[in-house]
């Protein structure tokens, strides 16, 4: 029953808001805050996972985890056969100077492989980061350069990976390029920078501070093998744990859900390349105090040996998935392999034949996990 003293209300019209307290205007009116940008990350990341896995986040993470353990596992299996291999093949094999040099070989390939992690789970592709090493490591040896001393040498290897990985960044994200055709333009474009500063000739590093980065050791372990560690752990962390690692899993997963999760794509992009060079930089540094020498040659064929390490630890080559625990496996599976090529006197065209031959299992086996998971 209506109140006849009660005005009637046009249903068209939207009533007014109810006065404040202090009879000065209509009382503010409650909004609901913005999402949280971790939540709105995390969704778009949740986004990348394939249609099949669809149900709560938890479950999907649960098990992407347990795919990522699965292969971790496979590839320990992987390391214990070849160090069988090994002791059955090799006398020298588990010598201590053997065991030290398998180490500080992968030390240095496996720099380069963790900034190449973060540019293919990014959904792109770096073909120059060899190109890189040598340029960084040319730059850092120069006469005008080491006579700044070791500290101005590592910090310029450092600039120049750094530099080279944003222009490369910057050409992919905000060029619009294919990341391809960068890169493999860089891949020249950089050896022949690198050549026209040396001379196409070997600069000696006459600081023995610098050289020993490679001689030195702390507890009985190489600083070679504690600066992948270190390297290996941040980038775990960074990947894992923090927002910025939660974006390239989204921006290489999904891009449009991420740029609609309000991610800047074309400046992660740009990040993305930036860590690899300077992952590369590093390497340069640990290259170059390991043979005491500045070479346009050296980082040849790296961009091969990381993205091989890469996919054989499970990284996705369309982005989106990967793990940097899968990929420190696989650079210790590949420089198993060439130490026991070399320590059986295989020539090269074979362990590159060898090479090739699990670059393409590991991607076929990559298609027919996607395809069946669809």
């Amino acid at each position: 029953m209506t109140d006849p003293t009660r005005p009637p209300t046009d249903p068209t019209t939207t009533p007014e808001p109810p006065a404040s307290a202090s009879g000065m205007g209509p009382a503010p009116v409650a909004t609901v805050p913005p999402a949280d940008e971790q939540a709105r990350v995390e969704a778009a990341a949740a986004d990348a996972t394939p249609a099949a896995e669809a149900g709560p986040l938890r479950a999907r993470l649960a098990a992407l985890s347990e795919g990522g353990a699965t292969r971790n596992i496979g590839l320990i299996v992987v390391l214990v056969i070849l160090c069988i291999v090994g002791f059955a093949t090799a006398d020298t094999f588990a010598t201590t100077g053997n065991i030290r040099t398998i180490l500080t070989n992968a030390s240095v390939i496996g720099v380069v492989t963790v900034g190449m992690t973060f540019v293919i789970i990014g959904g792109g592709i770096d073909l120059s980061v060899g190109s890189i090493v040598g340029l960084a490591s040319v730059w850092c040896t120069t006469v005008a350069t080491q006579s700044y001393g070791p500290f101005v040498m590592v910090l310029c290897a450092l600039l120049v990976g750094l530099i080279v990985g944003l222009v490369n960044g910057a050409l992919i994200a905000y060029g619009r390029l294919v990341p391809f055709i960068v890169t493999l333009g860089m891949l020249i474009g950089a050896r022949g920078l690198a050549q026209q500063i040396a001379g196409l000739q070997t600069q000696v590093v006459k600081s023995e501070t610098f050289n020993g980065i490679a001689d030195g050791a702390f507890l009985g372990v190489p600083y070679l093998v504690w600066l992948l560690l270190g390297t290996f752990a941040i980038g775990w962390v960074v990947l894992n744990l923090t927002t910025f690692g939660r974006r390239t899993v989204a921006v290489g997963g999904n891009p449009e859900a991420a740029r609609l999760a309000g991610i800047d794509i074309r400046l992660h992009t740009a990040l993305l390349y930036g860590v690899s060079g300077l992952c590369c930089g590093l390497a340069a540094v640990m290259l170059t105090a390991q043979t005491a020498s500045g070479s346009s040659t050296n980082g040849q064929n790296y961009e091969l040996d990381a993205i091989a390490a890469v996919i054989i630890g499970g990284t996705l080559l369309t982005g989106g998935r990967g793990t940097l625990v899968g990929t420190f496996l696989g650079v210790l599976v590949f420089t198993l392999i060439t130490n026991l090529f070399i320590l059986n006197n295989l020539s090269t065209p074979v362990q590159n034949l060898a090479k090739g031959l699990i670059i393409l299992g590991a991607v076929l086996l990559q298609r027919r996990r996607s395809e069946s998971a669809t």
